[in-house]
């Protein structure tokens, strides 16, 4: 398979706010962007054809190792608790031959089709497969090292003391590859999330490595394990060092409550992920942002034993965003789209990322008037650009590295 040049320019494109303009890439990078780019020497042409010019999409939280994408179908017939789900996950990944490095690979592969260039996923670490998944998505992110951007979460999906040996194991995680130190409903799960939160942040400490924590815990539960976090960033001067997955708390609190949380997330610099699940109360996204903290989409689990939805595709989370906070004003869209790119990427702390000289070059093409017109129409990818490579082109992956 040819690999793209080198160096190129995309002539005959739009900017999110209309502006006709050519981007030139060399070496990864966009050289230059406006509307008159001298190209580099020797640069090859491509003639975006009026289409409009997008950052590469983020995915700011995922779980590439446990997808069933490409396989037969899952007949779900789970229990409805948390744990039921996890020991049903457990004993099928055990059982049904599923394999972390070829489903991680097929799942960061359609997600690159579709025009996302960074990736953060959170990867099972148990006392059960030890760091067999781990293992597996390691070489998914060596073999597409060169075109898609992606940071790994050792995640204790049965929680961090609830099985005695998973701190160790984490460590090992920590110290094989893994970028971030994840955790899990230290109360609900762990039973004690003063130990629990302890011995998370004793870990992230030792490692130097931030922390990425779902908190599915509800209301006045959730709302106290969120101030045991803040706490800790606070004394051990970890701003910028967290987020907070899902943090369903927060919209079921009241108001007043949950601004003065608000109002320390921002300040120390704390994050939000949300999937903007239909079935649970989550994070006001107006709110939040209003109050200045940083708040980001992502798909959550894609096609397994969790729940059969979701596709990776990032402008169909955008969309889906957008529903749930009944965003239709292109404005808000406009906010929407900010959740898989720009803040996703802020949030996670992907850097050299956007539309600027400079920045990495990781760029989608698609015919649409507008972003709100992307969103809600998620055309075909016309051209999608990762790391200053061509790897799609109308919807079929070119380079699969």
């Amino acid at each position: 398979m040819k690999s793209s040049p080198s160096s190129f320019v995309i002539s005959n494109v739009r900017l999110p706010d209309g502006s006709p303009v050519a981007v030139s890439i060399a070496d990864g990078r966009i050289a230059d962007l406006g509307p008159n780019v001298v190209p580099q020497p020797g640069a090859s042409a491509e003639n975006g054809g009026g289409a409009l010019l997008l950052p590469g999409f983020v995915e700011g939280h995922t779980h590439i190792d446990k997808s069933n994408w490409g396989r037969e179908w899952y007949p779900n017939e789970v229990g409805p608790t948390l744990m039921d789900r996890i020991n049903n996950e457990r004993n099928w990944r055990k059982t049904s031959g599923h394999d972390a490095a070829t489903q991680s690979l097929a799942l960061s592969r359609a997600f690159l089709q579709a025009g996302t260039t960074r990736l953060r996923t959170h990867v099972d670490i148990d006392t059960e497969a030890g760091l067999r998944h781990l293992e597996g998505v390691l070489g998914t992110r060596q073999t597409l090292r060169d075109v898609l951007d992606m940071q790994i979460v050792a995640f204790p999906q049965s929680g961090m003391l609830k099985r005695p040996g998973t701190v160790e194991l984490l460590g090992s995680a920590l110290a094989e590859g893994a970028d971030v130190l994840g955790a899990l409903d230290p109360a609900l799960i762990d039973g004690d999330p003063v130990a629990s939160l302890d011995a998370t942040f004793e870990l992230a400490e030792r490692h130097r490595k931030p922390i990425d924590i779902h908190l599915h815990e509800p209301g006045e539960v959730g709302a106290f394990t969120l101030k045991l976090l803040l706490d800790r960033v606070a004394a051990l001067g970890m701003q910028g060092q967290l987020v907070v997955s899902h943090a369903f708390c927060l919209g079921a609190l009241p108001e007043r409550e949950r601004d003065a949380l608000l109002e320390r997330i921002a300040n120390l610099r704390v994050a939000l992920l949300t999937s903007a699940p239909p079935s649970r109360t989550v994070p006001p996204l107006r709110t939040c942002r209003d109050k200045g903290v940083t708040i980001f989409g992502g798909n959550d689990g894609i096609r397994d034993t969790w729940s059969p939805y979701g596709v990776p595709d990032m402008l169909e989370r955008a969309m889906l965003i957008g529903m749930r906070f009944d965003m239709r004003r292109d404005d808000e869209l406009a906010i929407a789209f900010d959740c898989v790119s720009d803040a996703a990427a802020r949030g996670c702390g992907f850097r050299d990322y956007g539309l600027r000289v400079g920045a990495r070059a990781d760029l989608v093409l698609v015919d649409a008037q507008t972003v709100a017109h992307a969103v809600v129409a998620r055309p075909v990818r016309k051209l999608v650009v990762a790391n200053g490579k061509i790897v799609a082109r109308n919807g079929a992956l070119l380079q699969a590295a």
